[in-house]
């Protein structure tokens, strides 16, 4: 040590001894921080505040279009090109796997606490539940059955079903120009599949029963997630399971027979489990973006991800969908900006006011001057 002490000296002692201090003081920092992001998902309530701060909403409805588009994109390569025609089968592949993966979450302590049963009742769990296995088992037999087109020309019925379906429900309106945005996006998409369309009655009929559950689906992940402090990772732990039980009952009433003799090998049993893969990720994603805005903002989201997919092809692979469905997208476009606009300044109106009952100090009331009396006086 004294060798050690007269190389180096003082001051090189001291220096040693303050990057130790700071590299203490950094661990520290950051067990703390480690710290307080595990007790913030330990209650539901920290656990909601970290998901609204990491995911708002223009993050939440990227991240979906992202995933809906690749899962759409590989259901159909499954479907068609892998010959695997079991949609409902597919489906719960798919929801076996995010169950899984949620189990694999819970046991690393990563799974976000659920709000104590008594502050939501069983019921609309379950009803979630059954309507989400209903709304995605139906959603992939009618992409099975029917073409891109006249699946997406029934998601344009979803939007009325939605804005009704709340009204009678919660009692809630939407605004004059709201209504208009959306009956010009609605029909600017109309316009830019109908070339698209192929008509096929038991298809259509799945179509149609679809739109129900869709829309019931949506309006009660975006209410439990905005009223109830539910994290959309705990609501999907939560109703997973019982939307895999109704799957297995949907199976032999909508899935093809067959499903024994499907040849599973190295390429199709890959395909079939990014597909699942991906639909985690959509039901991840659709659930943080109806936490993060609401039902009727999520299928518009679905709409313009339908334009785009329609211009991007024109635009980068050079196919030619028409002059009239390019106007319909462009259409829709310009519809989807203007009620996006509009839930701005709602959104910035809302949030003035909030802030201003906040702030405002309450006002006092008013008391009565002193006056003198004839026995002060005396």
């Amino acid at each position: 040590m004294g060798l050690l002490d007269s190389l180096l000296g003082n001051n090189a002692r001291k220096f040693i001894k303050r990057k130790d201090s700071d590299a203490g003081e950094a661990g520290q920092a950051l067990e703390e921080l480690r710290g307080s992001l595990y007790n913030d998902i330990r209650t539901s309530e920290g656990a909601k505040r970290q998901q609204q701060r990491f995911c708002g909403p223009a993050v939440a409805m990227t991240f979906n279009f992202i995933a809906a588009v690749g899962v759409i994109m590989a259901n159909k390569l499954v479907m068609k090109k892998v010959g695997f025609n079991f949609p409902i089968f597919l489906t719960l592949i798919h929801y076996s796997t995010s169950w899984i993966l949620l189990g694999i979450l819970r046991a690393l302590s990563l799974l976000p606490v659920s709000p104590p049963s008594k502050a939501t009742p069983f019921a609309p769990l379950f009803s979630l539940g059954v309507v989400m296995s209903f709304a995605s088992g139906l959603a992939n037999a009618s992409l099975n059955h029917n073409s891109v087109g006249f699946y997406q020309m029934a998601k344009i019925a979803v939007t009325p079903s939605i804005v009704l379906a709340e009204f009678i429900l919660f009692r809630k309106t939407i605004s004059y120009k709201k209504v208009l945005a959306l009956v010009v996006v609605s029909g600017g998409v109309a316009v830019a599949t109908v070339k698209d369309l192929e008509f096929n009655f038991f298809g259509a009929c799945i179509a149609i029963a679809w739109i129900i559950p869709s829309s019931i689906n949506k309006i009660l992940w975006s209410n439990l997630q905005q009223h109830a402090n539910w994290t959309a990772l705990a609501l999907m732990w939560k109703t997973t399971p019982v939307t895999i039980f109704f799957l297995v009952a949907l199976m032999p009433c909508l899935d093809p027979p067959g499903l024994l003799s499907f040849k599973w090998d190295l390429y199709s049993s890959s395909a079939i489990f990014l597909t699942a893969l991906l639909g985690f990720l959509l039901q991840w994603s659709g659930a943080l973006a109806l936490g993060a805005t609401s039902a009727t903002s999520h299928v518009v989201l679905g709409q313009f991800k339908s334009c785009v997919i329609l211009l991007g092809g024109f635009l980068i692979f050079g196919s030619d969908p028409g002059f009239v469905s390019i106007c319909g997208a462009l259409t829709a476009l310009a519809g989807m900006s203007v009620y996006t606009s509009l839930n701005l300044q709602e959104s910035r109106e809302n949030l003035i006011f909030q802030l201003q009952t906040q702030t405002l100090p309450l006002s006092k009331p008013k008391t009565k001057p002193e006056t003198t009396t004839a026995d002060d006086q005396t």
